[in-house]
């Protein structure tokens, strides 16, 4: 939809193909129904936030940063407002709102919309001449594939865009969840529905090497674990045998934790352990941290010895989750993987190999964490795509 509002504001004759029976499904939902639009930043701050292919995206974010994504949708009728990280919603807390700006503007600038659901892009002595939809045939000089990747495919996404351009030689790399929750050991069942804000997350490989690390907020579920630093974790994650370390005390340095935990147990010395550690964690994880640290819950709190409150401590700055992998596809907010970088021009996003053939948003094999980011790479590319295709029509005539 973007793509084709740049395109059509910039004069061409545009036909936007939706195979859902009406637009912006999966827009609707993003953001808990919110629509995180982008992030308040600069584009080299947007490509920081891009873990794989970030460079790729360089000439994009340049030509369309956040600060143009904002000024097109206050343009259009849809007030934005700025909250905590930085993240761009609009003011009337509504996914709605972002989608009817941009229905707007396609009206506004004569973009045609169609139901169909393509299935073949056509093509003539390597460029492109239209697209096939069932049994009928649209013609174009240039087509814009933007068909998102596999995630939610209730909404539509389900690789369709893919097929298309490896049907024409595209390479497109194996394709995942990202930004996904991620199984976990039975002790995370046991702590179901809890939530912990303001907790240190890293992620490490089988041999102990650091892949990621991040602070904020995670929730303990049914399958193991999920929330923002969990989601941004998922991006990193690589093989088998990797672990979440949790520091559920990220403010306190061990020996200041040491001397917080002698003082609870001063206070409460003739409490159980299962009842003496209330002020310092949730109910529902005290016993799953007892039970690893190896402590009697029914000791009395005056007679735990210094060896157990040290593997206290330790497990309150390194609380371990094994993780088995991640949760299916359909599952994640975006797809890592898709069309191959090196056969896209990335100043127009045109394919290298098919004439007038473009490519926008999740399809490319870029992805980036929450905060609005991923969206931002679709509207850039999209703007890059839509641009291009301008700029070349007018050459041509």
């Amino acid at each position: 939809m973007y793509a084709a509002a740049t395109a059509g504001e910039r004069g061409a004759k545009v036909l936007l193909l939706e195979r859902n029976d009406r637009l912006g499904k999966k827009l609707l939902i993003t953001g808990k129904g919110r629509c995180n639009v982008t992030n308040d930043c600069d584009a080299r701050e947007v490509l920081q936030n891009v873990p794989r292919n970030s460079r790729f995206l360089f000439s994009a974010l340049a030509a369309c940063p956040p600060e143009r994504v904002k000024t097109f949708f206050e343009a259009a009728g849809c007030p934005l407002k700025t909250e905590r990280g930085n993240r761009v919603f609009p003011v009337s807390d509504k996914s709605s709102s972002v989608l009817d700006a941009l229905k707007s503007i396609m009206h506004k600038v004569g973009v045609s919309v169609r139901t169909a659901r393509v299935n073949r892009i056509l093509t003539d002595n390597g460029s492109v001449i239209g697209v096939m939809a069932g049994n009928e045939c649209f013609y174009a000089e240039n087509v814009i594939i933007a068909t998102g990747g596999l995630s939610y495919p209730t909404t539509g996404s389900t690789g369709d865009g893919y097929e298309m351009a490896k049907a024409l030689g595209h390479t497109v790399t194996p394709s995942e969840g990202s930004l996904v929750p991620l199984e976990g050991d039975e002790d995370c069942a046991r702590m179901q529905g809890l939530s912990l804000r303001n907790v240190g997350v890293k992620l490490l490989d089988a041999k102990g090497k650091t892949l990621f690390s991040d602070f904020g907020e995670l929730l303990f579920t049914h399958f193991g674990v999920s929330g923002p630093t969990v989601l941004s974790a998922s991006a990193h994650l690589k093989g088998e045998g990797c672990r979440l370390l949790i520091d559920l005390k990220p403010a306190l340095e061990e020996g200041k934790l040491n001397d917080r935990i002698l003082r609870d147990l001063q206070m409460y010395r003739n409490r159980s352990m299962e009842n003496a550690l209330t002020d310092l964690l949730p109910r529902s994880m005290i016993p799953v941290i007892l039970d690893k640290a190896g402590i009697d819950p029914e000791l009395q709190a005056n007679s735990l010895n210094k060896q157990q409150r040290r593997a206290l401590v330790e497990l309150l700055k390194a609380y371990p989750v094994s993780i088995l992998g991640k949760r299916p596809v359909s599952e994640a907010i975006i797809t890592s993987g898709g069309i191959k970088i090196s056969e896209i021009d990335p100043k127009t996003m045109e394919s290298k190999l098919v004439g007038g053939l473009y490519f926008a948003g999740e399809i490319i094999d870029c992805d980036a964490y929450t905060g609005g980011f991923n969206l931002q790479i679709a509207w850039a590319t999209g703007f890059a795509a839509a641009v291009a295709v301008c700029e070349k029509t007018t050459i041509d005539k």
